[in-house]
């Protein structure tokens, strides 16, 4: 039997049992259909008679005690509410403020039978919300894991990571150190390696010993490191492993812009009257991605990629992004360890590629006539991949690639010796590009001849085509700016390579595309003051003049032709120079105050 209180003690407790009734219960704030749907606001904002009610509304047998406590320093009328049970994760307090008069009571809800408890009861549901509540995301979403900084690594940790990364092994050829995997390969990357590798190798029709029994100054003893790496897409079973998914991004980023360079050289040769525009058509008709898995299918090397799935029932959101990735890291490996050559028989010879088959033609557009002569090599015929891959140039050569520099300096140019621009603006452009370079040739005449070749270039290079196209297509900086575009990207990602030693593909790409944007690129002309020198038309000489948004394009192409005569005549190692130490395009110089 419940005892009854004192009234004559200041400080009194009283235990008792009190039933229920369903009255005074707002049926709006709490839903017996759906407890889930109950907010914390009915808790918060329950009052005492309410909770008095709850009962009968909730149909939930458990007993109710209630303790109260009377205080010397209490508050009338306010209340702590305690609803604990033992499903639930987690105390709710809540505090009632009404008027100032009232004894303090403390309520204490406690389950007799937890687990037989119906699906509506208040237990349950404070287990659900505290579940929900763990799961529902926060306001601000937590940010994804490459953007949560980590601790750095002490200087000691990260010079012994440095210095026994594969990385910096070959001092030789440093681009080609740069791809290797960041760490040496463990045994189930040697797994793969004795398991795929001789098939690989004999589906590209390289010889089927290890390339490690190659002496350290030939760079096709790392052939095996890097042909493992470049089938290891980002779908694969060993992406997970940092250094192979690193590795093989690196190469894709590389094998890309090695594979546009090759197929523009080869282009340029082979139809040396075509504009840049049939020729891309072209290109994108043999490397696109919707073509590589064909490529692929002709080597036998999609059970590589696919060693579960059979390639062609795939969809092709499934497999082209893969054959991609493997074909460009593909080339990438092949070009640091064999050199251009061995990527155009690779790509013609082991895959196929046909540049006259009928899917790979350009549409049908109308033609300016071209009167112009070509060189003597290109006249009459076209030349076939063998001819591009197999020439060297001669020893007494005036150029490092003389049948590029003839495929896009038509001959006809000698025609424009001596005019105006030649005597008053090209001294300013090659005085301003530090040219001519310095040159140890065993005839004097060698020397003239190529700076005289090299000013018909740098006018041609200025040569809008709103001046002569109409009447001599070839005329104009077209065929030098593609040819620029191709050789810059590649120069700016073997630069990139070489810098960021730890950096995966993705952040090199995102960081190439801004390096190397158009806008970008027509600026650095611009802050060299050489964009005065172009030669318009009179018509477009006056409508770009006040107008900059007309006129930055034209800027963009005269400084990647400016590259593509710069690798024709001096090579690689000048388009280097222009970029890094005249245009300065990664901003790193001091300005001028």
């Amino acid at each position: 039997m419940d005892p009854k209180p004192d009234p004559n003690s200041t400080r009194f407790s009283s235990t008792y049992r009190l039933p229920l009734s369903p009255s005074l219960f707002p049926v709006s704030i709490f839903s017996t259909k759906n407890p889930a749907k109950t907010s914390f606001k009915f808790w918060k904002n329950l009052n005492f008679h309410q909770f008095y009610q709850f009962q009968q509304v909730s149909q939930t047998p458990f007993s109710l005690y209630i303790t109260m406590e009377l205080c010397s320093s209490f508050k009338p009328n306010s209340f702590d509410l305690s609803f604990s049970s033992s499903l639930s994760h987690f105390s709710i307090k809540t505090h009632v403020k009404s008027s100032n008069f009232g004894p303090r009571f403390h309520l204490l809800a406690v389950a007799v039978d937890p687990k037989g408890l119906p699906q509506n009861s208040p237990q349950r549901l404070l287990k659900e919300l505290a579940e929900r509540k763990k799961v529902v995301s926060p306001k601000r979403k937590v940010p994804p894991k490459r953007f949560i900084l980590k601790p750095p690594l002490d200087d000691a940790k990260l010079a012994e990571r440095f210095l026994n990364s594969p990385q910096l092994s070959l001092k030789s050829f440093p681009l080609l150190s740069s791809c290797l995997p960041c760490s040496r390969l463990n045994n189930a990357d040697k797994t793969w390696i004795d398991e795929y590798l001789i098939e690989a190798k004999q589906c590209l029709g390289y010889p089927l010993e290890s390339s490690e029994s190659y002496g350290d100054d030939n760079p096709a003893k790392q052939f095996d490191t890097l042909l493992y790496l470049a089938f290891q897409h980002p779908k694969c079973e060993r992406t997970n492993a940092r250094h192979v998914r690193s590795g093989h991004s690196r190469l894709g980023f590389l094998g890309e812009y090695v594979l546009e360079l090759a197929m523009c050289e080869f282009f340029l040769q082979r139809y040396p009257r075509e504009s840049p525009g049939p020729m891309r058509e072209r290109v994108y008709a043999l490397i696109g991605k919707r073509y590589m898995p064909r490529w692929i299918k002709n080597a036998s090397l999609q059970n590589l990629i696919f060693p579960y799935d059979d390639m062609d029932k795939l969809k092709r959101l499934d497999r082209e992004p893969p054959v991609k990735s493997v074909f460009w890291a593909l080339f990438g490996a092949i070009y640091l360890c064999f050199g251009m050559p061995e990527v155009y028989r690779v790509l013609f010879e082991v895959f196929g590629m046909d540049p006259e088959a009928e899917d790979c033609q350009p549409k049908l557009r109308r033609q300016l006539e071209d009167v112009d002569y070509v060189s003597v090599e290109f006249e009459g015929r076209k030349l076939s991949w063998q001819d591009v891959a197999t020439y060297k140039p001669p020893e007494d050569a005036l150029f490092a690639h003389p049948r590029v520099f003839r495929a896009c300096v038509p001959p006809g140019m000698h025609r424009f010796r001596g005019n105006v621009w030649d005597y008053t603006s090209r001294p300013q452009v090659m005085q301003t590009l530090g040219y001519p370079l310095a040159m140890n040739d065993r005839i004097p005449e060698i020397t003239e001849a190529r700076n005289i070749e090299l000013g018909l270039g740098l006018q041609l290079a200025f040569l809008h085509p709103s001046k002569y196209k109409f009447e001599h297509p070839r005329f104009c900086f077209e065929r030098l700016e593609y040819l620029g575009q191709k050789i810059q990207d590649l120069v700016m990602a073997e630069r990139l390579l070489m810098k960021h030693l730890d950096a995966p593909g993705r952040w090199l790409q995102e960081r190439h595309r801004r390096v190397v944007m158009n806008k970008f690129c027509g600026r650095y002309l611009r802050e060299k003051n050489l964009h005065r020198f172009i030669i318009y038309s009179e018509e477009v000489q006056d409508a770009f003049e006040h107008n900059r948004r007309l006129r930055n394009p034209a800027t963009t192409s005269v400084q990647q032709a400016i590259h593509g005569l710069s690798y024709a005549i001096y090579g690689k190692p000048d388009v280097r120079r222009l970029m890094f130490e005249v245009f300065d395009f990664e901003q790193i110089q001091p300005k001028a105050v």
